[in-house]
């Protein structure tokens, strides 16, 4: 009962070597074991060791031996049915004990074993005709951006030599600007020195010439020497003067120079516009021609076109409306009518004795007329009753009618407000079933009401990108939006509960005030309107930064040390507290606050409009049942009245009898001529519709043509009036940048002349005050001569003396202009070394990686050697390769080297499969070829 498994084993003796199997020669016994375990698999052992069952019969093959033959053993009594088989079976049995019958089953089984390597090698085959056709795109794709690589370092290195290029200049510039700033400096030093000398020498020679005068004096007296000072005076003056007078005729001559050329430049432009005036006019001449042409052939092709469509429709010509058998119809039509009237006409003839019936019937119809006038009265009486008035329904139905159009315009205005709006709504989905929509207050910019239109550009700056934040009350109900609301957008979320603000502290709100004046400085959040419950909120956006009249307060209040806080001016330039300025043009500044304050007003109107239609409908309501009855009495008045004028009415009928009568005796006349006319009609149409039909052919194909020929002729006419016009628009486009041109010149000549006319003012005082002092030097001069004629050798020294002090006076003022040159060549370079350093550092800052490669710069054997590098060329090259490179990187798959690895991988796999396939076959023919 405890038995789990049964082994049994069979042992040969295999002491022949020469008999033994393959493999066994050195085993001098052969054990074959066979185990059974319960609920377990057969295990087969050979010495000790676990074989295949295959491998087991394999043994037993190779020494004749067949297993699964059912004549491996003749059992006693099965001779002579061994005996008694046919010769199939006969040769089976004697080719297992030959050893034949494993080889032909081995070979079998090597035989299936090709086949199915054959078919896994034409697998391989196919899929690697797939492989090779994916590898050729992908090594062309790979090619695609291996060059776009290999084109993005070559536009890197291009750039930063370009860059590298540009920095070495600017930085050659700033650096010569400040060694020639030095260098001016020194100049002016050295002209200053030499100005201290020459002043110093004068007033040497000022001394000597007052020593020569002082002797002169001591002879001639006080006159001589009166006379000499203010001889010097005077020539001190007029050297000073003169020089200046000189100064001035040489910028009065710039100037007209300046105005000369200009006035050449006008006059060109002038001629210019002209020609562009008279080639203007010569192609609104042509065109006038052309498009006379062109409405000409328009008024023949529809002229012929019609006339096509009539011939088409059967009419004898375009212009008639009906055709030729329409007519026919018609007068055939007409004919009968004509008859039947004249019937009737002498029918009404002969009806006299209706005139006296009539009569009878007025004078019983008067009788009845007295007793309705009662009745007249009271519904006259009823109708005064109703409170209603005749045309108050339609005057309300007009009001009505205004309201509802000007509503619908409203409506229009807020939906253009709301789509130019759109990055201001917020739409999402409820988050959860039964979602509170109270708790989302909505975007920052609805929820505030500017109270000031002129601070909307400073409000919008002060809050930024903040006021298209969402406000909601809670932090859950923001992650229940972000989470599950299915937002189109990405959005800021503030929530009321959570938000921290930061208002500026009274304090200091009352130190600004005093420091620029209240109105000058205010609060960004005093100036916006909102509820109290998103104060949190406003206070979070609006409550750090103030709003000032001008840039003096901004100022002021963002860098004063009490202050210190971020300030606004009205214009939208934004001071900070830590030195950054913020400002220049800003293009449509406020433009959010003012479109929302627009569609708050227009929402309110609409708002307004809508209640007046409520009333309105309401008033029209109420009416109704009052109009309803009002209209009953209205008729019924109406048709008693009608019954108490029917006697007037039938006299009146009395007389038309009369007159109808005397009036169908004359038509009867006009209707004998209008049928003998039809008739006519009818026969000539006939006729016509006979010729007509032999020649419709013939018309049609003479319409075709000549309308296909007029289309030709208005395409090429539109065609050169298209040309013409977009010539003619050239040409004005380019009279207007030389009218452009043509006033900016005459403003400049405008300024130049101001200047002249400044110029040649300051000239003629100067030239006044100069000859003035000429005129009193030389009398001063003569005078002095008189007194110098007594003392010639003193004299001869002094005159010496003074032309050599107006040498050096001369020398002076020469160097006084030569350093005004020099003090602007100073400011110059002083700018341009301003500039360049501002570009210095405008690239390092750009460029982190110029400070790490600067020393490479310029350096022969780097990427920096602009010796081997021409900058312009690289310039151009770096232009032509950015054009490249963008369009290659719109046409090029960055994942191409891993597909391409992948691919090259799978193809490598596949080429080992089949040469590892390829052996295992050849190895099974030789073995088989061998064993044959």
């Amino acid at each position: 009962a405890g038995i789990t498994k049964a082994t049994v084993s069979i042992v040969f003796d295999n002491s022949d070597r020469s008999r033994s199997p393959l493999g066994y020669e050195d085993c001098p016994e052969i054990t074959v074991t066979r185990q059974i375990v319960v609920g377990g698999r057969n295990k087969y052992l050979i010495n000790g060791h676990l074989a295949q069952p295959s491998r087991v019969q394999t043994l037993f093959h190779s020494v004749q031996l067949n297993v699964n033959n059912p004549h491996f053993l003749i059992m006693q009594g099965r001779i002579t049915k061994v005996l008694n088989m046919k010769p199939p079976e006969i040769l089976s049995m004697l080719e297992e004990a030959a050893g034949t019958r494993m080889y032909e089953m081995k070979k079998e089984s090597a035989l299936k074993t090709l086949d199915k390597k054959q078919s896994k090698v034409a697998e391989i085959d196919r899929l690697l005709d797939q492989e090779i056709l994916a590898l050729r795109s992908l090594e062309k794709e790979r090619m695609q951006y291996m060059q776009w690589v290999n084109g993005n370092a070559e536009l890197d290195r291009l750039k930063r030599l370009c860059i590298a290029y540009e920095f070495v200049q600017a930085e050659k510039i700033r650096d010569s600007a400040v060694n020639e700033v030095d260098q001016v400096r020194q100049e002016m030093a050295e002209v200053d020195k030499d100005t201290e000398k020459l002043k110093s020498e004068i007033q040497e020679m000022e001394k000597k010439i007052s020593i020569l005068i002082a002797d002169k004096e001591a002879k001639l007296g006080g006159d001589m020497k009166v006379c000499s000072e203010k001889v010097d005076i005077l020539s001190r003056s007029l050297v000073k003067e003169t020089s200046a007078m000189t100064n001035q005729e040489e910028s009065l001559k710039t100037e007209k120079k300046a105005a000369e050329k200009i006035i050449n430049n006008i006059e060109e432009v002038k001629m210019t516009k002209g020609e562009r005036d008279a080639a203007v006019r010569k192609f609104e001449e042509g065109a006038h021609d052309l498009k006379k042409r062109v409405e000409d052939l328009f008024k023949i092709l529809e002229d012929c076109e019609r006339e096509y469509q009539g011939v088409l429709a059967g009419k004898s010509s375009g212009n008639d409306e009906k055709c030729l058998e329409d007519q026919l119809r018609d007068a055939k039509a007409a004919v009968g009518p004509a008859e039947s009237e004249l019937k009737q006409l002498n029918t009404k003839i002969d009806k006299k004795g209706q005139l006296s019936a009539k009569c009878d019937e007025a004078a019983a119809v008067e009788n009845e007329l007295n007793v309705r006038k009662k009745d007249l009265e009271a519904i006259r009486s009823a109708m005064g009753s109703i409170s209603y008035e005749d045309g108050q329904m339609e005057a309300l139905q007009k009001d009505r009618s205004a309201k509802l159009e000007m509503i619908q315009k409203l409506k229009d205005e807020v939906r253009v407000l709301s789509g130019k709006l759109a990055n201001v709504q917020f739409t999402y989905r409820d988050p959860t079933k039964n979602f509170d929509r109270s708790k989302v207050k909505g975007v920052v910019a609805k929820l505030i009401k500017v109270k000031d239109a002129s601070t909307m550009t400073a409000l919008e700056v002060a809050a930024r990108g903040k006021l298209f934040n969402v406000v909601v009350d809670t932090e859950y109900t923001g992650k229940q939006l972000l989470e599950y609301g299915e937002l189109r957008r990405r959005v800021t979320i503030i929530p009321l509960n959570k938000i921290q603000s930061h208002i500026v502290p009274q304090r200091v709100q009352q130190t600004a005030a005093r420091l620029v004046g209240e109105k000058n400085a205010q609060l960004a959040l005093l100036l916006v309107g909102y509820d109290d419950e998103v104060k949190n909120a406003m206070a979070y956006v609006f409550g750090s930064t103030f709003v000032c009249q001008s840039i003096d307060a901004a100022k002021e209040v963002a860098f004063n040390r009490d202050t210190s806080v971020p300030s606004v001016t009205l214009e939208g330039d934004i001071f900070q507290p830590s030195g950054l300025l913020t400002g220049g043009s800003r293009k449509g500044g406020g433009e959010l606050l003012k479109q929302l304050h627009a569609l708050a007003e227009a929402e309110s109107e609409l708002n307004i409009h809508q209640r007046g239609l409520s009333e309105i409908e309401g008033k029209i309501a109420a009416l109704v049942p009052l109009q309803k009855k009002y209209v009953q009495l209205k008729s019924q008045l109406e048709l008693k009245s009608y019954e108490q004028n029917e006697h007037h009415k039938l006299g009146e009928l009395v007389k038309k009898i009369e007159e109808d009568l005397e009036e169908a005796k004359l038509r009867v006349k006009e209707k004998q001529l209008q049928h003998k006319n039809s008739i006519l009609i009818v026969s000539t149409l006939e006729k016509s519709i006979k010729e007509n039909g032999n020649q419709r052919e013939t018309r049609l194909k003479d319409l075709e043509k000549k309308i296909k020929l007029l289309k030709s002729d208005m395409q090429s006419a539109l065609r050169q009036l298209k040309v013409h016009e977009s010539e003619k628009e050239k040409i004005i486009m380019e009279k207007d940048a030389i009218l452009q041109e043509l006033v900016m010149l005459e403003n400049q000549l405008a300024a130049s002349e101001t200047q002249i006319h400044t110029l040649s003012e300051e000239l003629d005082k100067q030239r006044n005050k100069v000859s003035s002092i000429k005129q009193a030097y030389d009398q001063a001069e003569s005078e002095l001569n008189l007194s110098r004629s007594k003392l010639k050798e003193c004299d001869t020294q002094i005159s010496c003396i003074a032309k050599e002090q107006q040498n050096l006076q001369q020398k002076l003022s020469d160097a006084a202009v030569e350093r005004k040159k020099m003090e602007n060549e100073v400011k110059r370079m002083e700018i341009e070394q301003k500039d360049f350093s501002l570009k210095v550092n405008k690239l390092l800052e750009k460029h982190g990686w110029i400070a790490a490669e600067k020393q490479l710069f310029g350096k022969s054997g780097t990427d920096y050697d602009f010796s081997a590098h021409d900058p312009s060329k690289s310039r151009e090259e770096l232009e032509k390769m950015q054009a490249q490179q963008s369009g290659l990187e719109k046409r090029v798959n960055k994942k191409v080297m891993a597909m391409f690895e992948k691919a090259e991988d799978e193809y490598n796999d596949l080429i080992s499969k089949k040469n590892i396939i390829e052996n295992d076959k050849s190895k099974i023919k030789k073995v088989i070829e061998e064993l044959d």
